[in-house]
């Protein structure tokens, strides 16, 4: 029982990283990256579907996305999916390539973005403790119930609470190299 609620605890605890790098991902910095555009829905054939199924993202250079899309008449929706999206791009078409320019960031605009980035960490964070938090709970009604014994209860709690610590100092160091890709010019 209790290497099961620590393999749970653990996979739970992985799931919230897996979302920060995907939240953290989404966060644009003045360069180009090609997990920019995956939240971007492009209409195919009456139905939404994300970018990456009607073309193909490829990075032309540091500054610049290139999509190639492998129907011709989707260019034109592309480009406007792209451009109504929230990321506040500016695509231009050339044939059946679109390049997406990335604009530079002004210091204003990248202060705020470090603070929505460390706003993310912390919901990271909380996440993380209200895992071990109901990791704890767990255990105490285990011995309420007499499942397991009160040493075994201590040394899973401090088990979980490294697990916590590991996974909070892997939040810190995301957010870290975050950062300085925000404030690199």
């Amino acid at each position: 029982m209790i290497a099961e609620l620590k393999k749970t605890t653990e996979g739970k605890m992985q799931k919230s990283i897996d979302a920060l790098k995907n939240d953290l991902a989404k966060i644009r910095t003045g360069r180009a990256h090609t997990g920019i555009l995956d939240h971007v829905q492009v209409e195919y054939y009456g139905s939404l579907v994300p970018i990456n199924q009607v073309a193909n993202v490829t990075l032309v250079d540091a500054r610049t996305l290139g999509v190639q899309v492998w129907e011709k008449p989707m260019a034109a929706k592309v480009e406007k999916a792209i451009r109504e999206s929230d990321l506040g791009l500016n695509p231009s078409s050339q044939g059946e390539l679109i390049r997406i320019p990335m604009p530079a960031l002004t210091e204003e605009r990248r202060r705020d973005l470090t603070k929505v980035v460390k706003g993310e960490g912390e919901n990271a964070k909380v996440a993380i403790r209200n895992l071990r938090r109901d990791a704890n709970n767990a255990l105490k009604d285990a011995v309420k119930n007499k499942e397991i014994s009160e040493d075994d209860e201590r040394r899973t709690q401090e088990e979980i609470q490294k697990l916590t610590d590991k996974y909070v100092a892997e939040v810190d160091k995301m957010l870290a190299q975050k950062e300085s890709e925000l404030m690199a010019v």
